[in-house]
């Protein structure tokens, strides 16, 4: 059974249709310096400037409107987040008058932690463990009438929301080869394989991951080798610290990515967090910048030839500037 089976190109139009009115259709960047110097023609999708200031407003947006046509009642929204889908989650509850609970770990960024509390949600704070993160939400959703989960990632609703940001790519630049695309837990991978690849099938999706993930073993061996511990990767990318994909991103991961990940150093995220600051103008977290890293790396080189029209996913903009790596 192929994994488009359980969400495919339909359900991301149906997502795009369902939320389009909410989001930004955000804009695509060229740096001419860019492409001479790496030596293809790079397209910056600028997630960073979305709704909320990340690509995970698209994923929770289609999750709680779908759930609202159902005729789900809902009062509240409770999940986990290491930052950007609480705040998604956060903006979506205050707009339709609803409680909201976010469990974060304490390695999220105190910036990020308060753009959660301006939002009016509760924020608990928890050790940096994947398993404690999901048990408390899950306690949260039982107790509390009315709350519905939102998964960051692993829920296929979540999945088709964010692959609406390949039919807008798709359509502001027809002749893509290749998208890179920065992975935790593979929401956004899922969907915009799904997408990109049901509307050219030739295209070719790359991950980009911090060390530590080891993703292209597990693709290679089209297994998950992943350790059985839910702790957290030590990167500077906040946002990519999951170890796993989730148990329903993985298999679309694995048939429609590339085996091929590139994976980022800190010191390569930070280099490239800079050059979205210092060239593109563009404010971008360092998981972003791991995005920018792998359009600068070597590797490319044998995967993509030279002239070619590459993709490159612009995660989030919600930076610390109190406590920038640079």
């Amino acid at each position: 059974m192929s994994a488009t089976d359980k969400v495919n190109l339909q359900d991301v139009k149906t997502a795009y249709t369902r939320i389009k009115s909410y989001i930004k259709k955000t804009p695509v960047f060229q740096d001419g310096e860019f492409d001479t110097k790496y030596g293809r023609n790079f397209f910056f999708k600028a997630e960073s400037m979305q709704v909320t200031g990340a690509f995970k407003f698209r994923g929770a947006l289609n999750a709680v409107l779908k759930a609202r046509e159902n005729g789900e009642n809902i009062n509240g929204l409770v999940s986990h987040s290491s930052g950007n889908h609480g705040k998604a989650l956060a903006f979506i509850a205050r707009k339709y008058g609803m409680k909201c609970v976010i469990v974060c770990p304490t390695t999220t960024p105190e910036s990020k932690r308060q753009l959660i509390r301006d939002l009016g949600a509760e924020l608990i704070l928890c050790k940096p463990d994947f398993d404690e993160r999901l048990q408390i939400c899950m306690k949260i959703e039982k107790e509390r009438p009315g709350f519905l989960y939102v998964s960051t990632c692993d829920d296929y609703d979540v999945i088709a929301g964010q692959g609406t940001m390949a039919l807008e790519l798709l359509d502001q630049v027809n002749d893509l080869d290749a998208i890179l695309v920065p992975c935790s837990g593979g929401g956004m991978a899922a969907g915009i394989c799904i997408a990109a690849k049901a509307l050219k099938p030739d295209i070719q999706i790359y991950i980009v991951e911090p060390v530590g993930k080891e993703l292209e073993k597990c693709l290679r061996a089209g297994k998950r080798l992943w350790p059985n511990s839910s702790g957290s990767i030590n990167t500077i990318a906040d946002g990519m610290r999951r170890y796993d994909l989730g148990h329903k991103t993985w298999p679309i991961v694995l048939e429609l990515a590339e085996k091929d990940v590139f994976t980022i150093t800190d010191e390569e995220a930070i280099e490239g967090m800079k050059y979205g600051f210092e060239h593109l103008k563009l404010v971008v977290e360092s998981s972003a910048g791991t995005s920018i890293a792998a359009a600068m790396s070597s590797k490319l080189d044998t995967l993509v030839p030279r002239g070619r029209n590459v993709g490159v996913i612009l995660s989030g903009g919600n930076v610390d500037f109190s406590n920038l790596p640079f």
